[in-house]
């Protein structure tokens, strides 16, 4: 193979990469593609990238065809199909009690297979349901539960910041976000508002944690003595954006900046821990 682009699938904003020969192949263009669930219409995002550049170790798989106006028409139709499948699962999974929230209903682009994406709060024993689709919908099923920040990752929506959800735009993975990070960036411990769409903690609380980290090390250890006006204050908390230090005293409160603080702490006998 001369060249490798990158393609996304429908309801994803993943990409994967392909390679082929063809050199007409361009940005925007539909392709089609078999993966591991079966034969797919893709699209390219990306413009041809020679095979030299491709370092990873994963082996490539090739891009089948550039689509034709038939292969679009039938994914298209396939569309439809998905769409009475969906009912199907609903009606089917609720008769037999299951709590199943169906996210997405997809075929592939040969209509040989059916690829339910669903969500639970529990494991599901769903062989019942298997047999029942498979006799209804003359195709194979697969049943994908996903965890709820890939369920946000599919729906989609906005966030606080009032921007597009990290998840469904340019996060593909999730690293693991612990209550630590926000009691490093001194956040008020309110889990609702710490929370993304997906009820998990929001992944931006990673973004800005090395340069918390970073920064604190200005500033004085919590239970640091100050003399101030002959009287002792011990640092009690500070504040790493406007760079300001809280001291308590047995009766009063003082705020004071990074660099006052600095500056009479530096003074011999003013300070210790």
């Amino acid at each position: 193979m001369k060249y490798f682009v990158r393609v996304c699938f429908q309801n994803t904003s993943k990409s994967y990469y392909f390679s082929t020969d063809l050199e007409e192949i361009k940005k925007g263009d539909k392709v089609v593609v078999e993966t591991l669930k079966g034969v797919e219409l893709a699209t390219v995002v990306s413009s041809l990238i020679p095979i030299e550049e491709y370092s990873a170790n994963i082996p490539l798989k090739e891009i089948l065809r550039i689509a034709t106006d038939a292969d679009i028409s039938t994914a298209e139709f396939n569309k439809l199909k998905a769409t009475t499948a969906a009912k199907i699962f609903i009606e089917e999974s609720a008769a037999l009690n299951l709590d199943m929230h169906l996210l997405s209903t997809e075929y592939t682009l040969d209509a040989t297979k059916v690829l339910f994406t669903y969500s639970s709060t529990d494991r599901v024993d769903f062989r019942e349901l298997l047999k029942v689709l498979a006799n209804k919908l003359k195709a194979r099923i697969e049943l994908k539960q996903i965890a709820p920040r890939d369920r946000a990752q599919l729906i989609g929506g906005l966030g606080p910041c009032g921007l597009p959800i990290c998840c469904s735009t340019f996060l593909t993975e999730f690293d693991g976000i612990s209550i630590n990070r926000a009691k490093n960036q001194m956040l008020t411990i309110n889990i609702p508002k710490l929370s993304g769409q997906c009820g998990k903690l929001l992944c931006c609380l990673k973004y800005e944690d090395d340069q918390y980290n970073e920064a604190k090390k200005e500033f004085p250890e919590i239970g640091t003595k100050l003399i101030v006006d002959k009287v002792e204050y011990k640092v009690n908390s500070y504040n790493v954006l406007s760079k300001s230090i809280r001291l308590d005293s047995e009766d009063k409160i003082i705020y004071m900046s990074l660099s006052d603080f600095k500056k009479k702490s530096s003074k011999k006998g003013k300070f210790s821990k």
